[in-house]
């Protein structure tokens, strides 16, 4: 059964490029934090151990991970009422705005406890809105196309828009170092990179401006009442171990991400010694190479589906990412080209991993709570996989001790992805258009070419 609302291609490709756009730059925002975290860890929480310092900053990573499932229930809600574009444009203005002001905190130095306060403060509101934005970026693309091209959507919005993000946040990085090398990026250059914010919000309001409402919204409207309680649905009986399953699965996809690609920037600065225009040219390579992963393995799991795609991804992982890790941690600067061929490898098995992930969770949800249903199991399991970095700083005592954390938090949590993905049904081609809040009565959309 196709939809009673078709797009124009310039329509659909508005919808994709408005979903990759509007999560790219919200991933610029977290990205950020990333490169700048061994900078601002003794401006903001000065510490005489290193590590400490290096937490504290990972662990503010982790509260704006962790606000992110609540923001999936302060604005999945609307999303799935009064329509997905609406939303967009109100979460990505205020992650923005957060991020812009992150740059006007004061360091420990000059407001004491302060400093920090504020600085957590941004990152809850961040979190927040993220969590939002996710709610529609998420789910407006994969409703609007053809079903056959929908694991590749999915690839080009987890991992182009998170590639693109990356990109931009290493070019911002690199060209920052540039002109503030030395201590003068501990003084402004940090500062800048936070600013740098608000110019991407004000880039994805302009593109939502050509962006139609999802027909399979539209048509779910049209044909069935909205769901008044979507949150209270989704922790019913009938979603209830969905979502639970759920969230181990993208938790187990996320920690592979977060332990590698969001690891690296630390890991070429603390272990193998690289300059910050050294580590900035190498993460823009890294970020092309994520982008052709997500894209090839989420067209993958077109053909193959969605399971076989997550346990070959897998299976190759618990072997790949100990083995690169272990090589990479044994190169010093001198070993440039070995380092970026060993991060090059890293990055490409690791985020294959998540590229189904999205459309996955598209699958398990009708339409009418399937962008909180989508949101609070992607920020809720991203915030589980992304709280494991701190837990490396955490467990190393020293510098030298963090490779071995990172494999064996890697080798763990890929054990618990492998078994929540044998627990989980396939899903391919099993995106519904209509459904009532128990989710009866969805019938299937394949979408015009």
């Amino acid at each position: 059964m196709t939809s009673s609302y078709q797009l124009s291609r310039r329509q659909l490709f508005a919808a994709a490029f408005a979903s990759v756009a509007g999560f790219s730059f919200d991933l610029f925002d977290l990205f950020v934090l990333l490169f700048v975290a061994s900078t601002i860890g003794p401006l903001l929480f000065p510490s005489s151990q290193p590590t400490l310092s290096l937490a504290a900053v990972y662990g503010s990573f982790a509260v704006s991970l962790i606000m992110r499932p609540v923001g999936s229930f302060a604005f999945g809600p609307h999303a799935d009422r009064i329509g997905r574009k609406r939303l967009m444009i109100i979460t990505i203005s205020g992650v923005g705005l957060a991020t812009a002001l992150m740059g006007a905190v004061p360091t420990y130095a000059q407001a004491g406890a302060a400093a920090p306060a504020a600085f957590l403060f941004l990152r809850l509101v961040q979190g927040l809105f993220v969590g939002g934005v996710v709610a529609s970026t998420h789910t407006i693309a994969t409703e609007s196309i053809p079903e056959k091209w929908r694991g590749l959507m999915s690839g080009i919005i987890s991992g182009g828009a998170a590639a693109f993000g990356a990109v931009v946040a290493s070019v911002a990085d690199l060209v920052i170092h540039i002109f503030f090398p030395g201590s003068a990026f501990g003084a402004w250059g940090w500062r800048i990179m936070f600013y740098l914010g608000i110019f991407g919000a004000l880039l994805s309001f302009f593109v939502l401006r050509a962006v139609e409402e999802s027909p399979l919204w539209r048509q779910q409207v049209q044909s069935a009442a909205p769901a008044r309680a979507p949150v209270k649905t989704l922790f019913r009986r009938r979603y209830l171990g969905v979502v639970l399953l759920n969230l181990v699965v993208v938790s187990g996809a996320g920690a592979q991400y977060y332990l590698t690609s969001g690891y690296l920037p630390t890991f070429f600065a603390k272990i193998n010694g690289l300059s910050g225009t050294v580590t900035s040219r190498f993460l823009i390579w890294d970020s092309l190479v994520f982008l052709i992963s997500t894209l090839l393995v989420g067209h993958l799991s077109e053909h193959i589906g969605r399971k076989k795609t997550f346990l070959l991804t897998g299976a190759v992982n618990i072997v790949a990412l100990p083995v690169l890790y272990w090589q990479l941690s044994s190169l010093g600067s001198a070993s440039t080209y070995t380092i970026l061929a060993c991060s090059l490898l890293l990055v490409f098995f690791s985020n294959a991993a998540y590229a189904p992930v999205l459309i996955f969770l598209n699958e398990r949800f009708p339409t009418a709570v399937r962008s909180t249903g989508t949101a609070f199991c992607w920020n809720g399991g991203f915030a589980i996989g992304g709280l494991m970095t701190t837990f490396v700083s955490l467990a190393s005592p020293t510098i030298a001790d963090i490779p071995s954390r990172l494999i064996f938090f890697l080798i763990g949590w890929i054990v618990i992805f492998i078994i929540a993905i044998l627990a989980s049904p396939e899903t391919r081609g099993r995106l519904t258009g209509l459904g009532s809040e128990q989710g009866i009565g969805a019938v299937p959309l394949t979408g015009g070419t």
